[in-house]
C-alpha cells in the first residue's frame, strides 16, 4: 500500500520556510520532495527543490535540482566486541567530495565518534560521555588543526539545557541556554567571547 505524509514548517527568527512530501512506496522505500523558502521567494522555482530516494537506516540518494547534485549516503552497523559501530559513507558527485563517519557506542553512557574527509585528509575525533542523563562532556580533538574542542551541556530541572564551549584554535568560549516556552516552543540565548588569557 502507498501511503503520503505532508510535512511544513516554519522559521519566524530566519523568516524562512520549508515543505516535504513523503510517499511511502513499500517494503521500506520512500519517495521524498523537499522545499526550502528559497523556491517561493521570487514566485515558484527550482531553488532548494530536492528529490530523494531512501530506505532510512540503510541509504538515501538526494538530488539537488538547482545544484544538479546528486549526493549518496550509504550506512550500516556492525559489531565490534558485542559493541555497535554505526559507519556511514557519503559521496557528494558536484562537490566531488567523499566522507566517512562512525560512531562506536561503548556503553549507554560512553560513545566515541570520528569524521574522515577522503580528499582533504582532515579526521576529527569526539568522545561523548553522558551522565546521569542531566549532563554531557564532550571533547573533540581535530587532526588537522592540530586542535581541541571541549563541550558541556546540562538539562536543568524545568527542561532547559544550558551548553558551554571551548575552542582552542579560535580560543573563543560560547554558552547556549536553551529555555522551554510554552508559549513559543524553544528560546535560544547565545554568547560567545575570546579569551586572550587561556593558552594550551
Amino acid at each position: 500500500m502507498i501511503k503520503a505524509s505532508f510535512r511544513g514548517g516554519y522559521d519566524a527568527d530566519h523568516s524562512d520556510a520549508s515543505a516535504t512530501v513523503v510517499v511511502n512506496t513499500g517494503g521500506g522505500i520512500n519517495l521524498r520532495a523537499s522545499t526550502t523558502g528559497d523556491t517561493f521567494v521570487n514566485g515558484p522555482s527550482l531553488n532548494g527543490v530536492t528529490l530523494s530516494l531512501e530506505n532510512p537506516g540503510f541509504f538515501n540518494v538526494d538530488y539537488n535540482v538547482q545544484k544538479k547534485d546528486v549526493r549518496f549516503q550509504f550506512m550500516n552497523t556492525v559489531c565490534v566486541n558485542e559493541k555497535p559501530l554505526h559507519l556511514t559513507y557519503t559521496h557528494s558527485l558536484a562537490d566531488d567530495r567523499t566522507a566517512l563517519d562512525g560512531t562506536l557506542f561503548l556503553d549507554s553512557s560512553h560513545k566515541v565518534s570520528a569524521n574522515y574527509g577522503v580528499e582533504s585528509g582532515n579526521c576529527k575525533v569526539k568522545y561523548s560521555y553522558a551522565h546521569g542523563g542531566v549532563m554531557t562532556i564532550e571533547p573533540c580533538y581535530d587532526f588537522a588543526e592540530n586542535s581541541w574542542d571541549l563541550a558541556v551541556s546540562r538539562r536543568i530541572y524545568d527542561g532547559s539545557v544550558v551548553r558551554g564551549s571551548y575552542n582552542s584554535s579560535t580560543r573563543v568560549l560560547g554558552v547556549d541556554w536553551k529555555m522551554n516556552s510554552f508559549t513559543s516552543g524553544n528560546i535560544k540565548v547565545t554568547s560567545e567571547f575570546e579569551n586572550k588569557f587561556l593558552y594550551f
